[in-house]
C-alpha cells in the first residue's frame, strides 16, 4: 500500500498558485511585515483550499493532512547555511525513506522528554554573541534549533531513518520564531519540541510551519507555509500518536 500523502495537481492555476506562494513565502519568512501580507495570506488560503480538492484521483483523501506538504524550494535559514558541512548527519540521505513505527516511536517520545530535561535553554545571543547560530548544545545548553539537532543525531544513532527526521522553522502560538524536529511516522508528521514533552501531530501544535528540510534531499530546504495562522489550528482535533509496547534497542 502506498502511504505517501496525495500529490496535488494544480495545472490550470499553477502559475497563479506559484506567484501567490512565492510572495507569501517572502512575507512570512520576513516576519509578515509586508503591507500586502494579509491579502497574500487570504489568497494563499484560497489557493491551498483549491489544491486540496484537486488530487490525482479527483477526490479529497481523508488523510491528506497527515503530512506536511512541500510547496517550493527556498533558501536555508540564516543559521543553517553551512549546517551540512559542520554536521553531516543533519543532511544524511538514505536509499529509501522509511517511516518511523513500532518501538522507534516509543524511543523517540522518551528521547524527546529526556533531552528536554537534560539540556538547558539558552539563546544564541547569550551563548555566541549573535542572534542566530545553529549548533549542537554545549555544556551551557542550546537554543531551539540546537535541541532539534541533538534529537536528530541521537535518533539516527538509534537506527531511525535520517530522511524521516526533518528540522523545520515555525512561528509558535505567539508568532515567535521557533524550530522543531519533524518525525515522519506511519501515522503522519509528529513534532519533537523543546517547549513540550508530548510528541504531537503537526496540526495539534498550533504552529505555523514556514520551511523544513526537503524530505527528498535534506541538504535542501522547502517552503511549507501551513498550520497555525494559515488555518484555525488552535482547536483542531487529530489522533494522538499510537505508540507500541516494544522498546527500541539503542545499543
Amino acid at each position: 500500500m502506498n502511504d505517501r500523502p496525495a500529490r496535488f495537481h494544480i495545472a490550470p492555476a499553477d502559475g497563479f498558485f506559484r506567484f501567490i506562494t512565492s510572495n507569501l513565502v517572502s512575507s512570512v519568512l520576513g516576519g509578515l511585515s509586508s503591507p500586502f501580507a494579509p491579502t497574500l495570506r487570504a489568497l494563499a488560503l484560497c489557493a491551498f483550499g483549491t489544491a486540496t480538492l484537486m488530487t490525482g484521483s479527483g477526490a479529497v483523501h481523508a488523510g491528506q493532512d497527515a503530512f506536511l506538504t512541500s510547496r517550493m524550494a527556498v533558501s536555508s535559514p540564516a543559521g543553517a547555511v553551512d549546517l551540512c558541512q559542520r554536521y553531516p548527519f543533519a543532511c544524511m540521505r538514505s536509499a529509501a525513506a522509511v517511516r518511523v513505527s513500532g518501538g522507534q516511536l516509543d524511543y523517540a517520545v522518551k528521547l524527546n522528554r529526556q533531552i528536554n530535561r537534560q539540556v538547558k535553554s539558552i539563546s544564541d545571543q547569550a551563548q555566541y554573541g549573535r542572534p542566530e547560530h545553529w549548533a549542537l548544545p554545549t555544556a551551557r545548553g542550546g537554543d531551539c534549533e540546537d535541541f532539534a539537532l541533538i534529537k536528530k543525531m541521537k535518533l539516527i544513532e538509534a537506527g531511525l531513518d535520517p530522511q524521516s527526521l526533518l528540522i523545520s522553522t515555525v512561528l509558535d502560538r505567539n508568532r515567535n520564531a521557533h524550530a522543531v524536529l519533524v518525525m515522519r511516522t506511519v501515522q503522519g508528521d509528529y513534532i519533537l519540541d523543546n517547549l513540550r514533552d508530548e510528541v504531537k501531530h503537526w496540526r495539534q501544535t498550533g504552529y505555523t510551519f514556514l520551511r523544513m528540510q526537503d524530505p527528498a534531499d535534506p541538504r535542501k530546504w522547502t517552503a511549507v507555509i501551513d498550520g497555525g495562522i494559515m488555518r484555525n489550528d488552535n482547536a483542531v482535533s487529530t489522533p494522538r500518536l499510537v505508540r507500541s509496547n516494544l522498546r527500541l534497542n539503542s545499543n
